[in-house]
């Protein structure tokens, strides 16, 4: 069987904002289709910068990075248009459109992105396609300051997926959230990667979050997270520190590790859904 392709590749990329303080520090890994990846850290230890790097929005002062199978390190601004399109972002606190509409805001990428072919008589049916798929169809005509944070969440991932994007990037998915709802918006990710086979990066600070995608899968039929069994999830840990890759491996590898930052992101929870 041949090996899944990589749908992004960081090799020794570093990022500097002020000259000669680096962000992200001589960064490698890859992604290949299929994979989550759940990446940990302490604040300011570039997790964000790191999503966003990948997306093209900051430039690598040093290394490369491909993105979606092409090189994107040196790609002028306007080249970068339509392979963006075709990955999905969730930013931080969720970033919908104040003054739009649910419905106008999930349709914003379809209407906005040149690459994305839908006739106009069928993004209708796409945007409360992805509604539904966040349970969120009731919501079309109402405003985000009606919304509550997890129901803002919902529609920020619907916006993220309506145009059926192999790649997934999720910042902070669900900072802010209590408990019960953070594990609401967790179930959705894996839904999607389950449902359409999706690759995605994770940012989250809540190590729950990883054990739910690494040890559980959506079941069509309930509607519910089964525990994955012998089903395994192609699911890998990172961990950075000050801008450096200091983990990368299974969540056995990552609670068995002796480093003590490391540790610091490890909780081992009851495995229940």
């Amino acid at each position: 069987m041949a090996a899944a392709a990589n749908l992004l590749e960081f090799d020794k990329v570093s990022v500097e904002f002020d000259a000669g303080v680096p962000v992200l520090d001589q960064i490698s890994f890859s992604v290949p289709e299929g994979q989550t990846r759940i990446i940990m850290g302490a604040a300011g230890s570039g997790k964000t910068v790191l999503l966003k790097t990948a997306m093209g929005l900051n430039r690598a002062c040093a290394g490369r990075i491909s993105l979606l199978g092409e090189d994107i390190t040196e790609k002028p601004e306007n080249q970068l248009f339509d392979i963006r399109a075709r990955v999905g972002m969730l930013f931080q606190d969720s970033a919908l459109f104040d003054s739009m509409t649910v419905a106008q805001n999930v349709a914003y990428p379809l209407l906005n992105q040149k690459s994305i072919q839908i006739p106009r008589d069928k993004m209708e049916e796409k945007v409360r396609e992805s509604l539904r798929f966040v349970e969120l169809e009731q919501a079309l005509t109402k405003y985000p300051s009606e919304l509550s944070g997890g129901m803002r969440r919902r529609a920020a991932i619907a916006r993220a997926v309506v145009t059926g994007p192999p790649l997934l990037l999720y910042d902070s998915p669900t900072a802010g959230l209590d408990p019960i709802t953070a594990h609401t918006i967790m179930a959705l990710i894996i839904k999607e990667r389950d449902m359409d086979n999706t690759t995605a990066l994770v940012v989250t600070h809540r190590y729950q979050d990883g054990n739910l995608v690494a040890n559980f899968r959506y079941n069509p039929d309930s509607g519910t997270l089964d525990p994955a069994g012998e089903r395994a999830t192609n699911t890998v840990f990172m961990v950075l520190r000050e801008g450096r890759l200091v983990f990368e491996g299974t969540q056995t590898e990552l609670e068995a590790c002796s480093d003590s930052y490391v540790g610091k992101f490890v909780k081992k929870p009851e495995y229940a859904a």
